[in-house]
């Protein structure tokens, strides 16, 4: 019973954390906040993180590690290319829809703390081009695809994808287009921005 209740109050702070660390971000979260969010005294939640960064942490790693293994997946997987500009569209996708808050959280904190980034590249879970560019090169001199650059067509599948997500206030203003439509856009994006992608690499 314990073990299960430690695991419980764990899971309450992390996800008070999340809130707070969303709305606030690092620097202007409190953990008192943390504390009042969680429903616990501030003495408990020091008893589980001792400080604000390692709770921080905690939070972002969950976040960034709940994206990383569907993006090494998809990279290092047999599928050709294009089969995997489609799966990692639609599986990114999917994905944030669900989880909309990680997008702008990864990377606002990336770019207040970018060294935080070298830890989690130790991570196994944490992708790598390696395979994604010997596969593209392999099509590349199978004339399948034009010649380009692994890390230039990862960017441009990146930002095709994320952008939409972390400019979402900027876009609907200049669509003009409410929170339904705008949604009903992001799941067009699916095969909209794989379409799009495709057809601006593909020789044939």
């Amino acid at each position: 019973m314990k073990k299960s209740k430690d695991e419980n109050t764990e899971e309450h702070i992390l996800e008070a954390a999340k809130l707070v660390f969303q709305s606030k971000g690092m620097d202007g979260a409190r953990m008192q906040e943390i504390a009042d969010q969680a429903g616990i005294n501030k003495a408990m939640l020091h008893y589980y993180y001792r400080s604000k960064q390692l709770l921080f942490e905690a939070v972002f790693h969950n976040a960034f590690m709940l994206l990383a293994p569907q993006l090494k997946t998809v990279l290092n997987d047999d599928s050709s290319i294009e089969e995997k500009i489609k799966n990692f569209t639609s599986n990114y996708i999917s994905f944030i829809v669900k989880h909309p808050y990680i997008p702008n959280f990864i990377i606002q904190e990336l770019n207040r703390n970018p060294d935080f980034l070298i830890k989690m590249k130790e991570n196994p879970n944490f992708p790598n081009l390696k395979k994604f560019r010997n596969q593209l090169n392999q099509e590349i001199e199978s004339g399948i695809i034009i010649p380009i650059s692994a890390e230039q067509l990862f960017i441009n599948i990146m930002a095709l994808n994320v952008f939409p997500f972390v400019a979402q206030p900027l876009l609907k203003a200049f669509t003009n287009t409410d929170n339904n439509t705008y949604k009903q856009l992001m799941k067009d994006r699916k095969t909209e921005a794989a379409n799009f992608i495709i057809n601006a690499i593909k020789l044939n």
